[in-house]
């Protein structure tokens, strides 16, 4: 497979029963297959060669190029934020699963969960506020929370569509 951000080949790892394909000697991004990422997520001893992997300095990367699956190849994959934090992005394929992080964004993601216990507290303080009205009292909404509102609606439609 070849990298999508750099075209160099991907070399293949094993951590954890997981092979992995990284792209050692250009620009040091992760492939991860579907499922993978999750067992990867939360920082651990044997992930340190993860978030070391030799880049080549000669190699720059333009984070906002649409990049294609290594896996699917022609298939374009998706940027979103990873987390309800919202703190990192990430490159989604739509056909297989898979995600492709750049060079740093393990360890981003590692620093928003480094405890199990950090990826629920977002979704329990956002599900907390947007509940938190006293008895007898009906909150008036702010535009932010409209926004939140619209925007957990939307995934409940995509997720499950009124047919």
């Amino acid at each position: 497979m070849k990298c999508p951000a750099c075209n160099t080949s991907l070399a293949v790892i094993k951590l954890q029963g997981v092979s992995l394909d990284v792209c050692r000697g250009g620009c040091g991004g992760i492939w991860f297959d579907n499922f993978e990422l999750k067992k990867f997520e939360v920082p651990r001893p044997s992930t340190a060669e993860l978030l070391n992997i030799p880049t080549n300095p000669a190699i720059q990367v333009d984070p906002a190029k649409k990049r294609n699956c290594p896996r699917c190849e022609n298939v374009p994959m998706m940027r979103h934020y990873y987390s309800i934090t919202r703190q990192v992005q990430v490159d989604h394929c739509p056909s297989c699963g898979g995600y492709w992080l750049d060079a740093g964004e393990l360890a981003a993601i590692q620093g928003e969960y480094k405890s199990g216990v950090g990826k629920t507290h977002p979704t329990r303080a956002f599900v907390s506020g947007a509940v938190a009205a006293k008895p007898g009292q009906v909150p008036v909404p702010s535009p932010a929370t409209n926004d939140r509102t619209r925007e957990i609606g939307n995934i409940i439609s995509f997720i499950n569509p009124i047919e």
